[in-house]
């Protein structure tokens, strides 16, 4: 049996699987995100180490926890955690959706230069990537930033916890713009721009990789008794890929999940045209291209639970009845910010076209409509790409309606997978791949990962889709000087 761990932005979900890489068990905890009105995120990393240990003590009520063979984890991206001498938490969490690194961001981007940190890097500066978070602490917070001693990701201070290493895996620091991605090591022109030292930043693995074992004390808390190999894991959409077998370059991944990504699997490593797009390591030895909205699922969960009562099957009925193009009433999912294509942190949610003859349902299929619109903004960031298949993961991959909304705007046939639990999943299948030494992980996928149905685009659809988008893509560009103005008043 295998443990995959997912430390995401909202709870903690640990998935168990068997060697044919069927679930066995899972169980799954909350815990709370401190947001403030200025654009600040952050978490406290005794939230996690709390939710994680209340779903093992969960799971071992399900399953023989000896029989655990590997453990593997997953993450949230570019969050900094930052320890000292002690090897105690300095500071809050600066979560990958904060948007307090405008500033410094901007000198990045601008002041050292696209082209530099292209090069260094394979991307450019956002205000979610890990670098612009230790430049803010630096200029913010000296004194802590002074008593900095390791510098990790969210999934690897869990990696820390459960094995007292040091560690992160190629995929995960890609999202750090101090990674050299194309070489898959740490950039030593990024280390001296950041004034950090390279003895702070943790030892580097491959996702599949044994990094360690569950240490003595985290074993007798748990009642183990036997030595578990832990793998070094990924960040969550890396990971994402793995368990729904996307890792070759005819399939797509797309999650809705709190955030919204488009996963482009790339056999070699190269730069998309845009630069707005991310160029990452995977977690299966290769690279991707990855666009990233900042609020996907978030925005149907904002409208559903917290505009309204929360009654899902209600509200998307609703939504089945308006037709394509929710009578032409447009969406912008920007409640936090966008990332891809706009990296614009003033960006905001909007509803435009809104008419008294609109209906509740209009405004929800206005909603999912707006979230797909800005993954296909994503997706059109990479010239000369051709998949035949798109396979969708998340929370908002349960939705009939949200899949075949994608479907037909991207003109690309989308599968539905037997097993949705995503990047837990994933890390689970990485403990496997690694305790097990597996040699052609590709192969293994595709006996691993079922398909329960397959949606085929219609292309008068697309057609009537493809002209709204070209309505979408004009009502970003003529809001974003006023989104600036309203953040100054």
């Amino acid at each position: 049996m295998y443990l995959g761990i997912d430390l995401g932005t909202s709870g903690v979900k640990i998935t168990a699987i068997d060697k044919n890489g069927e679930i066995t068990a899972s169980s799954s905890r909350e815990y709370p995100v401190h947001y403030s009105n200025n654009g600040w995120s952050d978490q406290n990393p005794s939230d996690w180490i709390k939710g994680i240990t209340d779903s093992m003590k969960e799971l071992s009520e399900k399953i023989n926890i000896n029989d655990i063979k590997g453990i593997g984890i997953s993450g949230q991206m570019h969050g900094l955690v930052i320890l000292g001498e002690d090897k105690e938490v300095l500071y809050p969490v600066i979560l990958w959706n904060d948007q307090r690194t405008v500033e410094e961001s901007e000198f990045l981007n601008n002041e050292i230069g696209m082209d530099k940190l292209t090069e260094y890097t394979s991307n450019i500066s956002f205000t979610g990537f890990t670098a612009s978070k230790l430049l803010w602490l630096k200029k913010n917070e000296p004194e802590v930033f002074s008593k900095i001693r390791h510098i990790m990701l969210p999934k690897d201070y869990i990696g820390y916890i459960l094995t007292g290493k040091f560690y992160t895996d190629v995929s995960d620091a890609s999202g750090t713009l101090f990674f050299d991605v194309k070489n898959r090591k740490w950039s030593d022109e990024m280390v001296k721009i950041l004034e950090i030292k390279k003895e702070y930043l943790p030892e580097i693995f491959e996702s599949y990789e044994i990094a360690g074992e569950l240490k003595q004390e985290i074993m007798d808390e748990l009642g183990i008794t036997v030595k578990i190999p832990v793998a070094a894991g990924g960040g969550d959409n890396a990971c994402g890929a793995i368990g729904a077998g996307v890792v070759e370059e005819d399939k797509i991944l797309v999650s809705l999940g709190t955030s919204g990504v488009v996963f482009i699997p790339q056999k070699k490593w190269s730069l998309p045209e845009k630069s707005s797009m991310h160029t990452f390591c995977d977690s299966s030895g290769k690279y991707h291209f990855m666009g990233v909205i900042l609020s996907a699922a978030s925005c149907l969960k904002w409208w559903i639970e917290d505009i309204h009562d929360g009654n899902y099957a209600k509200m998307l009925d609703e939504a089945e009845q308006s037709p394509i193009g929710s009578n032409n009433l447009f969406f912008l999912p920007y409640l936090t910010g966008e990332r891809t294509p706009h990296s614009d942190p003033y960006a905001r949610g909007s509803f435009i076209g809104l008419a008294a003859a609109h209906t509740r349902g209009d405004m929800t299929r206005a909603v999912m409509e707006g979230i797909v619109f800005a993954l296909y903004d994503s997706y059109n960031l990479a010239d000369g790409l051709n998949p035949d298949t798109i396979r969708i993961i998340g929370g908002g991959a349960k939705s009939e309606l949200s899949r075949k909304i994608l479907t037909d705007v991207f003109n690309i046939k989308s599968e539905v997978l037997a097993i949705q639990e995503g990047p837990s999943y994933g890390a689970a299948l990485l403990a496997l791949f690694g305790t097990e030494n597996e040699k052609n992980m590709d192969e293994k996928l595709k006996e691993i990962v079922k398909i329960t149905d397959i949606i085929e685009p219609d292309l008068e659809n697309h057609k009537e889709y493809q002209k709204r988008y070209e309505v979408y893509i004009r009502l970003y560009k003529a809001l974003k000087n006023e989104f600036f103005e309203i953040s100054r008043l």
